[in-house]
């Protein structure tokens, strides 16, 4: 700044290596307001900043600056700067001290209720690491942003500091880089340090559900002895924390709360959050069941969801605890889709109205991969729901591996410090609690939910503490920690130490505590809820009736044809792009093409058809939800449901204009996941059955990566809960010579897993079969998931056409028989294939001239469409050969799953064959010559030979 107006001043002032870090710190305190430093620095900073105000900028050219100036020899002492270098110093040594305590308190907190991770000794936390000595304990320094007042003496800053940041709570925050969220968070903690955290009648009532959080658990180990229940004993504060929540909510006029946790402490949730009935609970103890459940398969009670609504201060809230299997964080993207659905249902995009509470366990968090995709979604468009309230029931152990709070280098159970370092990914911050201090736990409780409502992003509540028995009540903790259990055994449980610090301190008296855990063992005995009584399922105008789809039938017929006026005026409108939009002259191609099959002046292609499927439903008021990887453009270039500007980049998606409804189609290119994503649309389908949801693979292998849904959620979820789906999952599946990581779907799994007529598979072979398929499936009654093996190379093969009259007059066909005019006298074999195959199977059939060959067409594989499978057979009398075909290794594809129903309608002149690949480890070759020639084999065999069964 040589020559500038403040050069005088800065050759008259103090700046210098020695107090650099002290200005640096009077620059934070400018930022945070510039009325606070003198008039004369206040000057100077703006000029440092330059033309932009008061805008927070990086401080690393700042500090250079300074350094910079440091390095001159003018080292002159202004008469009016009021200190001089060495009180510089020990000023500037306060200021990186409270820093220091911000950013590492944590590591002294007192977080273990066990004692076994003590505090750690944190240099930077000692004053003397900063110059700062005995005889400086009484001088007044300026507190900087210290929310306090602004010079206090350095006993009480360092009293204030301690208090906040290494007692009970361990707040992690400064890695925010958003400078209002890290204030926000300082003064809310720091201010504590002047007030009670929580008022007197509420430590009555948190005591009274530390009562009940233990209460349960003892009746359950006494009255039902050795049953599994996962006890929550040892995290009892996870039930006044959830208090809170619901609470806070209720202050807000939040409508519902939407609730996923593994089954470590969910019985003690379901009785004592949402208020079960200890009846029914005792019920599913003794193994007595409603008739309605005893229909189904079932499941355990730990993994069982439910739902009513709570009247909480005066506040009716929906309260919904998922389902959820054992595969423990699995649930979290479920409940954000859940969420995402009731909060599109409330035009509730700041998510207001409709919250997401996630409890996991430390290990489980820390360790699987589900849950970094969920986070990863949380920010992302259209799947963000407002912020998630995380809290880590941490325990300190896995499943029987030691699991410190503190991990240390090269432990088993992470390679990260905290089982929550995750978190910092998206900037979420965390707040460390030992369990044992109840009230630490509703204030930062508290603290996440004003977090969560002023900022909308995830925050982490950690509440460290312990797990009283075994991982289940039958297993025996200390054959593998007997150190920690040794210290367990002699461990005060949470309620009785809280009701003695509640007795010491005259808020209540022992016999007011005696009280409390009688009046709650009596409620049990009579199988009354006395922590929470639920109001029932009330419901409101946002309530879905599910009963209207439980009576439909898969096989019910459906009228899904469309007029050709209907088909015309809705391609005119998505043909209507805004003016000045200039296209891809490739994408222009398409568009023109669009045109002349809505006319009728040219053959339909699967891009069309699927694009009508969508519009036609649009206009009839269903809604429309399409994610995944490229699946606004089409992995292979055929959807182009979204458009771009070729000049400017502009995006326009012409299928949400249709309607003045907001969502009444959206689609989503999503991140780069499997698991989370599914699982976000799988709950999102479960909660909105007028909304057609399909989540797309890249390519159909890729849905490898999410195989836990397919297995415990989209088959199982109606045998086991009772949940209801229509999800539709697109796997692109065809061997095209690619590869045996892009060839297969694993088309074998998903029919593996068919029975009770549990989901559909199909594989449509036409534009107009995939049209009908689609508008099937929200026409009928019914709501079942859907499996769909769509094309790759079909996309644009010249047989794999379909006209408009196929549209106006068709309707899905689970059986296609053989367009041809052939002589069903001459038939002697019936080939069945499914998918591409039949292209290949009719072309070579035409260039060998067989005429004693028909071909029929199996699009829907499950549930087994028999009275079609039967007609076709019936359709030649002749044939003694029904053979299958499939592009397939014999041990793969739909062969093994489907033989014994091809087999069981034959006459007993008829024998049964299949000609396949043969055999693999893999699901194709990775040579395009090898391939080729195989496919030519499969065909040949089909046609002319084959294997016997």
């Amino acid at each position: 700044m040589s020559g500038s107006k403040y050069q005088s001043f800065i050759e008259s002032s103090t700046i210098n290596g020695a107090n650099a870090p002290y200005i640096e710190a009077y620059y934070e305190q400018f930022l945070e307001n510039p009325e606070s430093v003198d008039p004369v620095w206040r000057a100077y900073f703006r000029g440092v900043q330059g033309a932009d105000g008061y805008a927070d900028v990086p401080h690393s050219p700042v500090i250079e600056r300074f350094e910079k100036l440091a390095r001159e020899p003018r080292l002159v002492v202004a008469a009016e700067s009021g200190f001089d270098a060495q009180a510089a110093e020990k000023q500037a040594g306060v200021l990186r001290l409270i820093n220091y305590y911000r950013v590492r308190g944590h590591q002294a907190a007192r977080l273990d209720p066990l004692g076994l991770a003590p505090p750690q000794n944190v240099p930077d936390l000692d004053p003397a690491f900063h110059g700062l000595t005995a005889a400086d304990i009484d001088t007044v320094f300026n507190t900087g942003t210290l929310a306090a007042a602004d010079r206090l003496p350095l006993k009480d800053i360092i009293r204030i500091l301690k208090s906040v940041y290494t007692d009970t709570i361990g707040a992690e925050y400064m890695y925010i880089t958003e400078t209002a969220q890290k204030r926000w968070i300082q003064k809310r903690l720091e201010t504590v340090a002047f007030q009670p955290k929580i008022a007197t009648e509420r430590k009555r009532e948190v005591l009274k559900q530390l009562v009940a959080a233990e209460g349960i658990e003892r009746y359950l180990h006494n009255k039902y002895v050795g049953q599994k229940r996962f006890s929550l004993e040892g995290g009892d504060a996870l039930i006044p924390a959830m208090d809170e929540v619901l609470h806070a909510c209720a202050e807000r006029d939040v409508e519902e709360v939407v609730i996923g946790m593994a089954h470590r402490g969910r019985l003690n949730v379901l009785i004592n959050v949402l208020g079960k009935s200890p009846k029914d609970l005792f019920a599913e103890f003794e193994g007595k069941y409603s008739a309605d459940s005893l229909s189904r398969a079932g499941d355990v009670k730990y993994h069982m969801g439910f739902s009513t609504d709570v009247e909480v201060a005066g506040k009716r809230l929906h309260l919904v605890l998922a389902f959820n299997p054992s595969h423990l964080e699995i649930v979290n993207p479920v409940v954000e889709g859940s969420v995402k659905a009731r909060q599109t249902r409330r035009l509730d995009e700041a998510g207001q109205r409709v919250v997401p509470v996630l409890i996991h366990g430390d290990a489980a968090f820390a360790g699987q991969g589900v849950v970094m995709e969920t986070l990863q979604l949380s920010q992302s468009k259209g799947y963000a729901t407002g912020g998630t309230v995380h809290i880590i029931v941490n325990n300190q152990i896995g499943f029987t591996t030691p699991n410190p709070i503190e991990a240390t280098p090269n432990h088993e159970v992470r390679t990260s410090r905290y089982c929550t370092d995750l978190a910092k990914m998206l900037e979420a911050p965390v707040f460390h609690v030992n369990g044992d201090d109840p009230e630490a736990v509703v204030f930062v409780t508290r603290l996440a939910m004003d977090f969560r409502n002023e900022f909308h992003k995830d925050v982490i509540i950690d509440i460290c503490c312990y797990r009283r028995w075994g991982h289940n009540e039958a297993d025996e903790p200390s054959v593998t920690s007997p150190v920690m259990y040794e210290v367990v055994k002699k461990q005060t449980t949470t309620m009785q130490l809280y009701a003695a610090r509640l007795e010491q301190e005259g808020t209540v008296s022992k016999e007011d505590a005696e009280a409390l855990v009688r009046a709650y063992r009596d409620g049990l005995d009579r199988g009354e809820n006395t922590a929470r009584n639920t109001l029932g399922l009330v419901g409101n105008k946002y309530t879905v009736n599910w009963g209207n789809y439980l009576k439909g039938e898969w096989d019910t017929p459906t009228d899904t044809s469309v007029s050709r006026d209907m088909l015309s005026t809705l391609n005119t409108k998505l043909q209507t792009l805004p003016e000045g939009f200039t296209l891809h002259p490739r994408v222009q191609k398409i568009y023109e093409d669009r045109a002349k099959m809505s006319a009728g002046d040219l053959p339909m292609d699967w891009g069309f058809a699927e694009t009508m499927a969508y519009a036609t439903l649009a206009n009839e008021g269903f809604n429309v939800r399409l994610s995944g990887q490229d699946v606004r453009r089409g992995t292979f270039f055929h959807r182009h449901a979204t458009v771009h500007d070729y000049k400017n980049g502009t995006r326009y998606t012409p299928l949400r204009h249709l309607s003045t409804e907001k969502y009444r189609f959206v689609v989503h290119d999503t991140l780069l996941s499997e698991v989370g994503v599914l699982g976000f649309e799988y709950g999102y389908s479960t909660t909105d059955p007028d909304s057609l949801v399909i989540w797309e693979a890249q390519f159909g292998d890729f849905a490898n990566g999410a195989q836990v849904l397919f297995d415990q959620f989209i088959s199982s979820g109606f045998a086991k809960w009772g949940r209801l789906c229509g999800l539709v999952v697109f796997l692109p599946h065809g061997f095209e010579g690619q590869g045996p990581e892009h060839s297969s779907a694993r088309l074998e799994r998903y029919l593996q897993l068919c029975a009770e007529n549990n989901q559909q598979v199909c594989v449509p072979s036409t534009p107009a079969q995939m049209f009908h398929m689609l508008r099937r499936q929200m026409k009928r009654s019914a709501r079942l998931p859907l499996i769909v093996m769509t094309p790759k190379s079909l996309l644009r093969h010249p047989l794999s056409v379909s006209t408009l009259e196929d549209l106006t007059k068709g309707q899905f066909q689970p059986v296609i028989q053989e367009v041809e005019k052939l002589d069903a006298k001459k038939v002697t074999r019936i080939v069945f294939c499914s998918g591409k195959v039949y292209f290949d199977l009719a072309q070579a059939r035409e260039k060998q001239k067989l005429d004693n060959v028909a071909l029929v067409r199996i699009e829907q594989l499950y549930p087994f469409p028999r009275e079609g499978y039967e007609a076709a057979l019936k359709q030649f009398p002749k044939a003694t050969e029904v053979l299958w075909c499939q592009e397939e290794p014999e041990n793969q594809g739909a062969w093994y799953q489907i033989k014994h129903r091809l087999s069981v309608y034959l006459q007993p002149q008829q024998k049964l064959m299949y000609s396949t690949r043969k055999g693999a480890a893999t699901t194709a070759v990775g040579y395009l010559k090898v391939h080729q020639k195989q496919q030519e084999e499969v065909v040949n065999e089909a046609l002319t030979g084959g294997k016997l069964v």
